[in-house]
């Protein structure tokens, strides 16, 4: 079924228009007609509706029906620190379709990749646009606030307002994902954060900084050595599986 988005006005007696941009997409490319059924996104929400005009100004629809709802009530951050080439573009679509809340690139010890004033905007606004598509994609309502590359000394504030931050590490030699969740198993709200380091991992200057200053917990992922990429979806899979979001 087609995915559309309603325009700023919303939804109002029952019907509602599609936004500019998709309302060109369904008649010029599509070609849909009065009649055809079509899935609405009003965030928050979703909603099955059907088509009542189907013109040139525009495309109006009229709501059938209320869709299950596929936000996520763990809200997870990632903090990734900064990879190589077009990994975090990756990383952007996966995350979105596994629902993360936000993903936050970092500046970090190891990164390779330097991104700061106009490319870092430029890079930022190409991973908001992957994160757009991917959202019609997978039948999510909320785009990820993909926000631009900060220090990681600079987050504390993002840190602070966490009800737990999770750091896999390759050092640590105990500690996961399961037991840092255990003490919120009946709050039905929580906000996540993982921090992932670059491709050459976090330094141990920086593990100690987080334990000292943020409360962050280390955890392992278990024997093998994970790509920057594979330990981002990894982590946040585990999450959302264990948070009951997957069911």
């Amino acid at each position: 079924m087609h995915r559309f988005f309603a325009d700023e006005s919303g939804i109002q007696n029952g019907t509602a228009r599609l936004n500019a941009e998709d309302s060109a997409h369904a008649l010029r490319v599509l070609r849909l007609e009065a009649g055809e059924t079509i899935e609405l996104v009003c965030a928050p929400e979703r909603y099955l509706a059907v088509i009542e005009t189907a013109e040139m100004d525009g495309v109006t629809v009229r709501v059938t029906q209320q869709l299950r709802p596929t936000e996520a009530k763990t809200r997870v951050t990632l903090f990734q620190g900064l990879p190589k080439a077009d990994k975090m573009e990756l990383i952007a679509q996966k995350l979105t379709e596994l629902g993360a809340y936000a993903v936050q690139p970092v500046a970090m010890e190891r990164c390779v990749v330097k991104l700061e004033g106009k490319d870092a905007a430029k890079k930022t606004e190409r991973w908001q646009k992957i994160a757009r598509e991917a959202v019609k994609q997978c039948a999510r309502v909320n785009v990820p606030d993909i926000r631009e590359p900060k220090k990681l000394s600079a987050l504390c504030a993002e840190f602070e307002a966490l009800d737990v931050l999770i750091v896999p590490w390759e050092d640590a030699r105990d500690g996961s994902i399961r037991a840092c969740l255990a003490p919120f198993e009946c709050q039905e709200e929580l906000s996540v954060g993982i921090l992932i380091g670059p491709e050459g991992g976090i330094s141990e200057k920086e593990a100690n900084w987080l334990l000292q200053n943020t409360g962050a917990k280390l955890v392992t992922l278990g024997p093998r050595i994970l790509r920057t990429e594979t330990a981002a979806i990894a982590s946040v899979t585990m999450v959302m599986a264990l948070r009951g979001e997957m069911e």
